[in-house]
């Protein structure tokens, strides 16, 4: 391992302590607005990948897939035999894509 240094402080060091205080801000968001946050997390990433970083189509497409996420959502949480609760049908589908996009970004080479 290298140690880089950056006007006295570790780098490294510095990148897991803003890495994990984003994963408990993170989770602190979704913990208070339940899974269904999840989705607000989610959905921009995603249209940001097809779209490009063009803002002025990012914010509309996001809310508007945001909206159109959680109505599938809710549609196959109440499809089954048991109604099952719409967060849990947003962790299934959201999970995944949340975890192809930290593999994809850190494959690409975004990570380090």
């Amino acid at each position: 391992m290298t140690w880089r240094w950056g006007l006295g402080t570790s780098l490294l060091r510095s990148r897991l302590l803003i890495g994990a205080v984003a994963t408990f801000l993170a989770a602190g968001a979704a913990s208070i607005a339940g899974l269904v946050g999840f989705v607000g997390l989610i959905v921009p990433h995603g249209v940001r990948l097809l779209v490009g970083t063009d803002y002025r189509l990012v914010l509309p497409l996001s809310a508007l897939g945001g909206a159109l996420g959680l109505s599938a959502a809710d549609l196959v949480a109440r499809a089954g035999p048991v109604e099952l609760p719409v967060g849990i049908v947003t962790a299934f589908l959201g999970a995944p894509v949340f975890i192809w996009l930290l593999y994809r970004r850190n494959a690409v080479g975004g990570g380090h």
